[in-house]
């Protein structure tokens, strides 16, 4: 299966990507004609080969050629190195608005896949932004210098993904870095909050790095949020080509640039069709988990432990019966946690437990979009967990301590409130 995967070590951002994608064989005079067909004005693409410390790669610029003439080179760089810029906006309608955009891409004679791709990844943008100034999605202005440069890197990113053969999509691990950005709207703390809303509403997990900078982009994280089927690991991957797109940023701790590896995938551990996966909206993470075989603690040291390990984040923690060497009965420990606290809970293990070692895997998780709904019942209003798939009910359960605390005010037995509340589930 062809695969492209991201290695995001540096973050990502729009034209970091279509470096990226060029550096992989992308054909400049091709991404032209068809940026061309958007009828836009005002900007020409440039494309050279430099260096970041020792790493040779492409470095992709949109130059603006607007109504800053004059001190305009000195603008655009600043733009570049901040380009957090490319996705301000406003809801007091300057600038072209989401609507503008999509009738743009629209109407423009583009290919269908990459059409509809670039209006996904603009609606991904607009819906973080409308969520955090409380507007609506079609309210959410882009303004002028931004919202040129962010159709050319949205588009020329859908249009470079054709081009390839429209590959599977993977990457490694969100990492961002760390301080403070300026925009139109003032400072904001990093990752900003577009980036979060974008990945958080896919169900993709972020880590921060000591980086003091931004290294992922709102239009970089609408690109993950995307096209990426899992997030992780290379894992059985066969390298043809590789390329490198280069940021601005002289980084302290790292190149500033995308790493991009085309190749076949093999084994147990290929992606989902792209067009399989898109149509299921359950939320996606990575978790560590941690596993021991223990023959020589207690019960009650077991018991503590996962009260433990519970009260400080741990995502579950469960023993299963196993046989060990020396025909001896033991358990297998097992802690589910998020990737990042993956030491910290390895240390809990062997300080709190009679481990003398602690496996760790990076496990990939499906999750039903949950929420809790109150449904009113004969004994008073009782907690339903549901949780939907594409917007359809798949399950429904009443919440125990919910059904435990009606019991106890009408002097009932649990198993009767449980049942009311049954009945009152939600059918869809």
């Amino acid at each position: 299966m062809k695969a492209l995967y991201l290695d995001i070590f540096s973050g990502i951002s729009g034209d970091m990507f279509l470096g990226a994608m060029l550096d992989l064989g992308v054909k400049a005079g091709y991404l032209e004609n068809e940026l061309g067909k958007l009828g836009l004005d005002g900007y020409h693409i440039h494309i050279t080969r430099q260096q970041t410390g020792a790493i040779n790669g492409v470095k992709f610029d949109v130059h603006l050629e607007s109504e800053h003439q004059h001190g305009h080179r000195h603008n655009h760089d600043h733009h570049r190195q901040n380009k957090r810029r490319a996705s301000d906006f406003s809801h007091e309608g300057h600038g072209r608005s989401f609507a503008d955009i999509r009738r743009l891409i629209t109407r423009s004679k583009l290919s269908p896949w990459v059409k509809e791709r670039s209006v996904s990844v603009f609606g991904r943008i607009a819906a973080a932004e409308a969520k955090v100034h409380g507007c609506e999605p079609e309210a959410v202005h882009f303004h002028e210098v931004g919202a040129l440069d962010s159709i050319v890197d949205i588009v020329g990113a859908c249009v470079a993904l054709d081009f390839l053969g429209r590959p599977v999509v993977l990457a490694a691990p969100v990492v961002d870095g760390t301080g403070w950005v300026t925009c139109a709207h003032g400072r904001f703390p990093v990752p900003t909050a577009a980036t979060l809303e974008i990945l958080g509403a896919r169900g993709v997990a972020v880590t921060q790095c000591e980086e003091p900078a931004e290294l992922v982009t709102p239009t970089g994280a609408a690109l993950l949020a995307e096209f990426v089927q899992a997030f992780g690991p290379m894992r059985n991957l066969v390298a043809e080509r590789i390329g490198y797109g280069l940021g601005t940023r002289q980084l302290q701790t790292r190149p500033n640039c995308l790493r991009a590896v085309l190749g076949e995938v093999s084994g147990c551990c290929k992606a989902p069709a792209a067009d399989q996966t898109q149509k299921r909206d359950w939320e996606t993470d990575t978790v560590a988990v941690l596993e021991t075989n223990l023959d020589n603690i207690s019960g009650e040291v077991l018991g503590h432990f996962m009260e433990l390990a519970l009260s400080q984040g741990a995502l579950d923690v469960f023993y299963t019966p196993i046989q060990m060497k020396k025909n001896r009965p033991g358990v297998l420990l097992t802690i589910l946690c998020p990737e990042n606290e993956a030491e910290e809970f390895t240390e809990l293990v062997m300080r709190e437990t009679s481990a003398l070692g602690v496996r760790r895997t990076i496990a990939e998780r499906r999750k039903l979009k949950r929420e809790v709904q109150e449904v009113e019942t004969a004994f008073g209003k009782v907690a339903v967990k549901t949780a939907r798939l594409n917007g359809r009910l798949i399950q429904a359960s009443p919440e125990f301590e919910s059904c435990k605390k009606a019991a106890g005010a009408a002097g009932v037995p649990v198993k009767q409130v449980y049942a009311a509340a049954i009945k009152k589930m939600p059918l869809r």
